[in-house]
């Protein structure tokens, strides 16, 4: 589910918990519920599962290279001291 989806599902399902003296107000407060949620989501600077795969194939990619690199250092050296 997008971040989008979620925020929109937490901002209904704390408009279901109004009070039904505030019926004419759930429109309203599901908006305000919404940008809030929306504000806080923005500041906790969370990324998308997406790039978070993505960036993890990249973290593999890279030690998989730095591994290959002190492979061949080690190689080097040995090479040299003989």
């Amino acid at each position: 589910m997008s971040s989008h989806g979620i925020i929109n599902d937490l901002s209904r399902r704390l408009v279901e918990v109004v009070p039904d003296q505030a019926f004419g107000m759930r429109g309203e407060l599901e908006k305000n519920f919404y940008a809030i949620l929306q504000g806080a989501m923005t500041k906790l600077n969370l990324v998308s599962r997406e790039e978070f795969d993505v960036q993890g194939a990249v973290l593999e990619r890279t030690r998989l290279k730095l591994a290959e690199l002190e492979a061949r250092i080690q190689s080097m050296e040995q090479e040299s001291r003989h």
